[in-house]
């Protein structure tokens, strides 16, 4: 999907943005790629994570992503913007393997990639292969690598209203050869650890699958590979993961619109049909594609349930993804187009409480893997993960007032609090206040 973000990136934008010159293979100390059941994903737009809205802005930032549980961010696009036809987007590119001069420059990216990896937190790029911008070198050197029209134009992407870019024509041979060795120029040169690939629903099926197969077996690591599409070929074409969109719109309406709670499971039941075992879907309560237009604590109400509905998204075997300054409850989503940088000291309650659970999910295995029994409920998310002897529940209150539960005699007895350690006792009914929720283990 299309997206203009942020103002930061727009000024000087005929800045002549160089072609990285001078570089040489990356030397990063030993590192190993998470697991995709490990991952604890964290999406970064660049302009508003830090004050100065630059690499080294995220390099300084490191320490609080990894306290936070983060082992894998997603950079959002860092390649100088095409300015013929533009409205600044930084999915619109300009030079596959050159940085935006206003984020820095290639030894900085080189610097985060060696910092993230001596805290074991993965690094992946934004990688926009469906179209170009319209000055793009391609465009002049080699317009057949472009859809065309019948009378020979260069066209945007059919069906879309992306008029800011130029569709890429994937039955040409060499131009795919050439989007791929700039895949692995990142990986080689700067070592990226894989790649969150745009409009991938656009993108040919054989295409992903030639990239996919190329660049992993050039690699000494695993690579990971996360597609912005809904596709199920996504994941035999080499992805480990996909976008649920179902079920965010399941989680918004539940709490938004008072919709059926027990529909949470069947919605994640739908979703993973199709997801082969060690693949997963990427759950989430915000990503850019939504910041513009609400944040959680816009979309649910308060901060009680945009904390609410994270867990409810957290707990149910999905890989998680939070977008920045979601856990300190940015409210306006104008912040991520003012070219303003997020304010860190905002909402440390709400900062707590996501570190508490996202620390707490990343070091627990049935947290993360555990098999799922659902508890069905019109208002309540109730649901028990059992892993060998290890046991999780999960209650939450979807609602903007106070539920009862009927404990299931199967769950009642002696629970600890995973968030604070405190031991709890279930017995035949348990009231919750408005949008609580309870993450037990025993």
């Amino acid at each position: 999907m299309k997206k203009i973000l942020p103002l930061v990136l727009l000024a000087n934008l005929f800045l002549n943005c160089s072609k990285i010159e001078g570089s040489s293979t990356i030397d990063t100390p030993e590192f190993t790629v998470p697991d995709t059941k490990d991952i604890v994903m964290y999406e970064i737009n660049i302009g508003s994570f830090s004050a100065t809205g630059d690499i080294n802005g995220i390099t300084n930032r490191l320490n609080h992503l990894q306290t936070l549980g983060i082992n894998t961010i997603w950079l959002m696009p860092i390649h100088p913007i095409g300015t013929v036809n533009s409205f600044g987007s930084p999915y619109c590119v300009k030079d596959y393997q050159g940085i935006n001069p206003q984020l820095g420059n290639f030894n900085d990216i080189k610097n985060l990639v060696a910092a993230a990896h001596e805290r074991n937190i993965a690094v992946i790029l934004d990688w926009v292969a469906n179209h170009t911008a319209w000055d793009h070198p391609w465009i002049t050197e080699h317009p057949n690598w472009y859809t065309q029209d019948g009378m020979g134009n260069i066209i945007h992407p059919a069906g879309t209203n992306w008029t800011d870019v130029a569709d890429l024509n994937f039955t040409n041979t060499d131009m795919r050869a050439e989007m791929i060795a700039a895949m692995k120029f990142w990986i080689t040169e700067a070592g990226i650890d894989g790649f969150r690939c745009d409009a991938a629903d656009l993108v040919p099926f054989d295409f992903w699958q030639q990239a996919i197969t190329s660049l992993q077996s050039s690699s000494p690591k695993n690579l990971l590979f996360l597609a912005e599409g809904t596709r199920n070929d996504h994941f035999s074409a080499g992805f480990q993961m996909n976008f649920g969109w179902d079920f965010y719109n399941t989680v918004k309406s539940i709490f938004v619109s008072n919709g059926n709670a027990g529909q949470l499971y069947a919605t994640h039941l739908s979703e993973i049909a199709s997801v082969p075992s060690g693949k997963r879907k990427l759950r989430f309560t915000t990503n850019h594609d939504l910041s513009n237009e609400l944040t959680p604590i816009g979309v649910f109400g308060t901060k009680k349930a945009a904390l609410a509905a994270s867990a409810a998204t957290l707990f149910m075997n999905g890989t998680p993804l939070l977008y920045s300054g979601q856990e300190v409850g940015v409210s306006n989503p104008t912040l991520y187009t003012s070219g303003q940088p997020i304010s860190w000291n905002a909402n440390a309650d709400m900062l707590v409480a996501y570190r508490t659970m996202l620390q707490f999910y990343s070091s627990s295995d049935v947290a993360k893997i555990g098999t799922i029994n659902y508890v069905n409920h019109p208002d309540l998310i109730v649901f028990e993960k059992t892993l060998g002897d290890a046991k999780l529940l999960v209650i939450i209150n979807s609602r903007a007032s106070g539920k009862n539960l009927a404990v299931p005699v199967n769950l009642q007895g002696n629970w600890t609090n995973a968030l604070n350690n405190q031991n709890v006792t279930l017995t035949g009914n348990l009231e919750l206040t408005a949008h609580d929720y309870l993450i037990l283990n025993k």
